[in-house]
């Protein structure tokens, strides 16, 4: 292996690091994580608040959900991009906890980035 051979892949490796969130579901595809504006978790449900155009619904979203000892970590991404024309606003979408497979009253936590409503 020469000088070329280290730079280029310290090149890879690099550009590898410097990606936005992405994780992959058999269903979904390659999703970026949707930023949401909140999230909140009742005992068997959870409700996140995100933009929409006046088209979003829940079936526009996949989620990835990890498990850790009794803990959970859900993540959420569009499938389909709203391409509605009305003004932006905030929805809340809820997904019931036997949808997502968590058993009822698990500690969860939204690894979605936050944004500010506009």
């Amino acid at each position: 292996m020469n000088r070329r051979h280290l730079l280029l892949l310290g090149t890879l490796l690099l550009t590898g690091c410097a990606t936005t969130a992405v994780y992959s579901s058999p269903d979904a595809g390659m999703v970026e994580l949707e930023p949401l504006i909140a999230a909140s978790v009742a005992a068997d449900s959870l409700t996140i608040k995100v933009m929409s155009n006046g088209c979003t619904t829940k079936a526009d979203f996949a989620w990835f959900v990890e498990r850790k000892a009794n803990r959970f970590a859900v993540a959420f991404g569009r499938r389909k991009i709203d391409a509605c024309k009305a003004v932006a606003r905030p929805v809340d979408l809820t997904f019931g906890f036997d949808e997502l497979g968590l058993p009822k009253g698990a500690a969860v936590a939204v690894v979605n980035p936050l944004a500010a409503a506009s």
